[in-house]
This record gives C-alpha cells, sequence and structure tokens, in this order.
C-alpha cells in the first residue's frame, strides 16, 4: 500500500532567484511549487459566484412559513452579486485573467 506522507528533500535551498526586473522566483523545493500551485483560479472562482448565488435563490422554494430566511436569502445573493459585478464593472477594458 502506498504511503500517504509527502516526501520532502533533505536539502532546502534557501536562495531566492531574482530577475532583474524585482521579480523573485520560488526555490524548486518551495511547497508550492512541489505541489503545483501557481496561484488563484479566478475566472473559477466567479463561476463559483454566480452558481452559489442561484443555489441561495433556489433555497426560497420549499414548504417553510416564516420570511425571514428569505429576506437572509436574498440579501446574501444581492450582496455576493453585488461584489461580483462591481468586479465585472471594475474589469472592463483590462487583460483577461
Amino acid at each position: 500500500m502506498a504511503s500517504s506522507e509527502v516526501e520532502h528533500a533533505d536539502t532546502h535551498s534557501h536562495e531566492v532567484e531574482v530577475v532583474d526586473t524585482g521579480w523573485a522566483h520560488e526555490p524548486p523545493d518551495a511547497p508550492s511549487a512541489r505541489f503545483g500551485w501557481h496561484g488563484e483560479s479566478l475566472p473559477a472562482m466567479r463561476i463559483a459566484g454566480w452558481i452559489s448565488g442561484i443555489a441561495l435563490l433556489a433555497m426560497n422554494i420549499g414548504n417553510h412559513q416564516g420570511h425571514v430566511e428569505d429576506l437572509y436569502l436574498i440579501g446574501f445573493t444581492a450582496a455576493l452579486w453585488f461584489v461580483l459585478l462591481r468586479d465585472v464593472y471594475l474589469r472592463r477594458g483590462k487583460w483577461r485573467n
């Protein structure tokens, strides 16, 4: 059976390569490089935000009698979609990412 523990290199280089432009490259044995993490996926987060808003509105359908939870669901959806629409507005004319 395969081990579930992560193998670490015995030697770690603590030198950080700095390019002429001022960007610092991580050493190849850094945890993020070892696991393949390269940053956040902004398009995936935006899509997840829109789907989450639709799911919140779908929760209004049901057999509950009080409307306080409806107001919370609509309020959270409005706040989420406000942030997403603000992001769309601020990204206009910029490079895609």
